[in-house]
């Protein structure tokens, strides 16, 4: 079972991925995107950490999300904050007040989520977004966290040779092919970090 100080850990490891990798996010957005997809998750994960930190009474998974997704969206720019926040409200809720949940019950929460960021953003596997690499990792999740980050990895790999039907890069048409989507890199790593919290290297 997995209680609320799991999620700040799994929040806490985010953040930390996101600040090794905010250059190489930025330069995957350079040429399809506006060049701030790295640093505007840095401030939106760091935003994150701050506001978990001020509020311990966050003693519940669902609550631990739905803070961290409101502070997203309050403060990432562009597509970014209202998608991911989207994606973390919506898991926390399904979560509610549980003060500790199952990985099944996480994996469901975390398939509502990704339905609720397609819906919003009005996109599909295939169209060079986030949800290339979050369908296959939370599918994955039912086999194991490690294949969870394996899957999104590969499907952030995916993207490189779409064709950018959603987003900012649609607007790019055929020269958004042959460059990765760094929506899709960042889901990545947020399955990433979600694997190393839930089965450290030494435990797999």
């Amino acid at each position: 079972m997995r209680d609320a100080e799991f999620f700040r850990r799994w929040m806490a490891a985010a953040a930390a991925s996101v600040e090794r990798e905010a250059d190489r996010l930025t330069e995957l957005d350079s040429p399809i995107g506006d060049a701030d997809h790295g640093s505007n998750l840095l401030r939106g994960f760091t935003a994150v950490l701050a506001a978990l930190e001020a509020e311990p009474t966050a003693a519940a998974p669902g609550a631990v999300l739905q803070l961290a997704g409101r502070t997203l969206i309050s403060t990432v720019g562009g597509a970014s904050g209202p998608l991911y926040g989207t994606l973390l409200r919506r898991t926390g809720k399904v979560l509610g007040e549980s003060a500790e949940v199952s990985d099944a019950e996480l994996r469901e929460a975390l398939s509502e989520g990704v339905g609720a960021v397609a819906r919003l953003g009005g996109a599909a596997p295939g169209d060079k977004t986030m949800l290339d690499a979050l369908v296959p990792g939370v599918d994955a999740l039912g086999t194991s966290y490690p294949a969870a980050a394996i899957a999104a990895e590969n499907g952030a790999l995916a993207t490189v040779p779409m064709r950018a039907r959603k987003g900012r890069a649609s607007y790019l048409g055929e020269r958004s092919i042959g460059h990765q989507d760094p929506g899709a890199t960042s889901s990545a790593l947020l399955l990433g970090a979600l694997t190393d919290v839930a089965e450290p290297e030494g435990a797999r």
